[in-house]
């Protein structure tokens, strides 16, 4: 503890790993750490075969409002303005086809009504009728040879940038930050956080083999985010309930990526297929959802930390006991459940992944092995509700704790703006706006008060 940080960032994902790369480069803030529990960066859900690798725009995301749409919109062309500039752009960026696909008249009038909404903000997005998805996604609109007899509408587009190895992002992030002048840059692996407190003005974590002290402190490490959001005192009316997903792997029967209309009743994602940029010549189908125990997919040893932050009681039975009143969400939970039932799994999961592939066989179905990971949602207990979309715990004295970004590492970059332009106010360090707003933005547009996502927790109201 000879040495105080100005900013300590825990937790080495694709969201940190953003944030260290942010204030290194476009702030003065001088001296910035950062702790990681495993040997590299993003070994978790920023691992590449973690996460579906999509860089959601907002277009083909049906259950977004205009307003969250063009919000993702302006998060993902900060990754893209990143990305494509890099040196080794080619291990980040894919430029793949996408859709989104209606099947039967109700989806296909909803997509119609979408694209109109959506069009006059997204120039390269298309309305695509039969014989245009045939274009593109071939198995998509035919069956035994012959177009598909129910009606079919997509709205997509062929040659935009829409998947990223997060994974690799993360290391680019650490890298550049490494490289800025005038910065203390200071990474830190198999170094886990165990506890943090505030001593007077500087927080003080504990790893167990080291103390570290900082003048701020931003937690990005998932659910265990709230774990140390705890040891301050903020947060306790949250729980968290993990959700784990699942993937299959079948031959290459798409060119691109295919989503599906959402179900508005459902909070979790509906299937897709897509390429997997580190498995060629497969189609990745999925994700399946299944509430898991832990915090870390594949890691049990965090059962115990799953177990402090539950916090099970009458008030996450009551939202729990809410959500199984739908029927929808019933439904789809105990078919989640068989989803991952060895014996019954493929067939199950062929019936969905038929609706974007009709001719989509049996024996070309593969459950994918330690694929996928777990996405932390909250549990307001306090209005007793499941909370969809990002959460934020912003203390407003100099420590912040993120646990759910959304869409997932798409808003890496602007997540790490909100948490830059907050620590460096606290801080009282300046933001270089000029040189943000060159390499990174479409346009000057910053986060206020006003734009900041819907679900950050500020000062009192966090504790």
């Amino acid at each position: 503890m000879s040495q105080v940080f100005d900013l300590l960032i825990v937790g080495g994902g694709v969201t940190g790993s953003a944030l260290l790369y942010l204030t290194s480069k476009y702030t003065d803030i001088k001296h910035v750490g950062m702790l990681e529990k495993y040997a590299a960066p993003a070994r978790v859900n920023s691992l590449h075969s973690n996460n579906s690798q999509t860089l959601h725009c907002g277009d083909i995301e049906t259950n977004y409002s205009l307003e969250k749409a063009l919000k993702v919109q302006r998060a993902a062309r900060m990754v893209e303005n990143y990305a494509t500039v890099q040196p080794d752009i080619d291990h980040l960026i894919f430029r793949y086809p996408k859709m989104v696909l209606g099947v039967g008249a109700n989806e296909c009038q909803q997509l119609r009504e979408r694209f109109e909404m959506l069009s006059p903000h997204y120039p390269r997005l298309k309305l695509l009728e039969l014989d245009d998805i045939a274009g593109i996604e071939p198995a998509v609109a035919t069956t035994n040879g012959r177009p598909r007899t129910e009606e079919i509408v997509a709205l997509g587009s062929e040659n935009e940038y829409t998947a990223v190895n997060f994974e690799a992002l993360a290391r680019s992030f650490v890298r550049q930050a490494r490289r800025c002048e005038g910065t203390e840059v200071e990474v830190h692996y198999n170094t886990r956080a165990h506890h943090i407190k505030q001593d007077g003005e500087l927080f003080t974590v504990d790893t167990g083999e080291a103390k570290f002290q900082a003048r701020s402190i931003v937690v990005c490490a998932g659910g265990h985010s709230l774990q140390l959001a705890h040891d301050l005192g903020y947060g306790h009316h949250f729980s968290v309930l993990p959700v784990a997903g699942s993937y299959y792997f079948t031959p290459q029967v798409l060119r691109g990526k295919v989503y599906t209309v959402q179900n508005d009743k459902l909070p979790f994602a509906a299937i897709h297929g897509d390429p997997d940029v580190m498995v060629p010549g497969k189609t990745r189908w999925g994700p399946t959802a299944l509430v898991l125990p832990v915090l870390e997919r594949y890691n049990w040893e965090t059962l115990k930390d799953f177990l402090r932050v539950f916090r099970f009681d009458r008030k996450v039975w009551d939202v729990l006991y809410d959500l199984l009143k739908v029927k929808d969400i019933r439904n789809y939970i105990l078919k989640n459940f068989l989803f991952e039932i060895p014996i019954l799994r493929r067939g199950l999961f062929l019936k969905d992944a038929r609706k974007i592939v009709p001719d989509l066989k049996y024996k070309d179905l593969k459950f994918a092995h330690h694929v996928g990971g777990i996405r932390p949602q909250l549990i307001d207990k306090d209005n007793r509700k499941l909370m969809m979309g990002e959460a934020k715990i912003d203390t407003g004295v100099g420590a912040i704790f993120n646990m759910t970004p959304s869409p997932g590492a798409t808003c890496c970059l602007e997540n790490a703006e909100v948490d830059m332009r907050s620590v460096a106010e606290f801080l009282g360090a300046t933001v270089d706006e000029e040189q943000f707003a060159k390499d990174l933005l479409v346009n000057d547009q910053r986060h206020e008060g006003k734009d900041l996502p819907s679900h950050i927790i500020s000062g009192a109201d966090a504790a």
